[in-house]
């Protein structure tokens, strides 16, 4: 196994417990090695079809090999070995995403790789409904619910397909309307989890509302922590759980003061929608970590006029830019990467060294976010009418 290059790697990113020193090497969801800030996730490897512009050109027709399920799983772990060459640690799946859940357990297990050696993020609340087709006729390719009936059933799926890689288990997608912010049974659950198996807890948000929902989420307290006696705690010491679920405990212990329920947001986040910016620096600020997702807005902004003229002017690709103009933001996020080509990944990966060079010019990082700012409700449309391909 390639072990990544310490001298490529970011500046650890900062712990979930406001008031907690934070320790070196500690990254995303408490993973204690070197990683890149940017990661692989499997939204676009995990099914055929998604919302992705060119994934003809990357996958073939809709009716061709390389979209069955043995063509993706292939794919899929060609991308994995190529991340894993290039010093990636950090993986995102989610139920949703066709079979990336077990696409990525397996290939972890095949490959020898240790739980330690990995930092595994994914996902539950949607359903994958499409069927392993790209055509649904109109059919929903994933469908929404966050019920703690559902948390029950889709759980111990997430822990069957890849469950001792898991360190972050996120809430997919929350909204207003599905009332995951006041599921009081919900959030008991989630809690009893963090404390049961160690994992840190998140949530997505995807809308125009992101930055008002994000607000809503971080003021969340966990259920749990603060109401628990010592003794309590104590007693379960004779459980067989992980050393990191052990050490969340001592964490949630050590804590007097009331403990926030999630302890990072993943959220869209690009050149073109930046509504949630403010709200993302509140986060950050009261010590939780923030994920970037659609860091190329489904590759809409790798066609933007404006950007294109930009990377050609700073000698880069425009894939670059377009990360490194998020990597570079002083909410400090970590920032998926949404490649269905190894080719893909090793340029998005060359953003790193981009956004600390941008970093060193916040003029120009500002101009560059100002000049290619979206309404953010037009945005939204937009990205709804993105087929399935």
């Amino acid at each position: 196994l390639v072990e990544p290059c310490r001298a490529n790697m970011s500046r650890p990113g900062q712990e979930f417990v406001r008031g907690e020193d934070t320790t070196e090497g500690k990254g995303l969801a408490y993973f204690a090695r070197p990683m890149h800030r940017v990661g692989l996730g499997l939204a676009a490897l995990g099914r055929p079809g998604y919302i992705n512009l060119g994934r003809v050109r990357d996958l073939g027709e809709a009716d061709s090999e390389l979209r069955s399920e043995a063509g993706m799983r292939e794919r899929a772990e060609e991308v994995l070995d190529a991340a894993w060459a290039a010093g990636v640690r950090w993986f995102d799946a989610a139920r949703s995403y066709g079979l990336s859940e077990d696409f990525l357990g397996t290939w972890l297990r095949n490959r020898g790789i240790k739980p330690e050696e990995v930092c595994v993020t994914s996902k539950w609340g949607y359903e994958y409904t499409a069927g392993w087709l790209v055509d649904t006729k109109g059919a929903p390719h994933e469908v929404k619910d966050h019920s703690l009936a559902q948390f029950e059933k889709q759980l111990p799926e997430s822990v069957a397909a890849c469950g001792e890689f898991i360190r972050l288990y996120q809430v997919h997608s929350a909204t207003f309307d599905s009332g995951i912010l006041e599921n009081s049974e919900v959030h008991m659950a989630l809690a009893k989890l963090r404390r049961d198996r160690g994992w840190r807890l998140g949530l997505s948000v995807s809308s125009p509302e992101q930055g008002d929902i994000l607000d809503a989420a971080v003021s969340l307290e966990d259920p749990i922590a603060g109401n628990e006696s010592q003794a309590d705690v104590t007693c379960e010491s004779t459980i067989d759980v992980s050393n990191d679920a052990k050490r969340a405990r001592l964490d949630t212990d050590s804590v007097q003061h009331k403990r926030r329920l999630f302890d990072c947001v993943q959220v869209t986040y690009n050149i073109l929608e930046q509504s949630a910016h403010d709200a993302l620096v509140r986060a950050h600020s009261a010590g939780v970590q923030v994920i970037v997702k659609e860091a190329v807005a489904n590759g809409r902004a790798l066609i933007h006029p404006a950007l294109l003229a930009a990377a050609e002017e700073e000698h880069v690709e425009v894939d670059e830019l377009a990360l490194a103009c998020v990597l570079a933001q002083p909410f400090e996020p970590f920032v998926l990467s949404g490649a269905a080509t190894s080719l893909q990944l090793q340029s998005n990966l060359r953003s790193e060294a981009l956004a600390e060079r941008l970093k060193g010019d916040p003029h120009k990082l500002g101009r560059l976010m100002a000049s290619f700012r979206q309404d953010s409700v037009a945005y939204w449309k937009e990205r709804a009418a993105l087929p399935w391909s």
